[in-house]
C-alpha cells in the first residue's frame, strides 16, 4: 500500500463498502455546494443590475 490509499497496481485495498459510500456522497453534496454557490452569485448579479436600473432611471 502506498500514501495515497492505493495498492501498487492503483487499485484501493482496504476501501470497504461504507467508505465507498461515503465518497460518492461527499462527491454529490460538493456537486450541490457549487450549484448553490452559482446560483447564488448569478443572482447576486442579477440584483446588482436591477438596482443599477432602478437608480438610473429614477427621476
Amino acid at each position: 500500500m502506498t500514501t495515497d490509499g492505493t495498492t501498487g497496481d492503483g487499485t484501493t485495498g482496504g476501501t470497504t463498502d461504507g467508505e465507498r459510500r461515503r465518497l460518492e456522497l461527499e462527491k454529490k453534496r460538493e456537486r450541490y455546494v457549487w450549484l448553490y454557490l452559482g446560483y447564488f452569485l448569478f443572482g447576486i448579479h442579477i440584483v446588482a443590475f436591477v438596482m443599477i436600473y432602478a437608480v438610473k432611471h429614477a427621476k
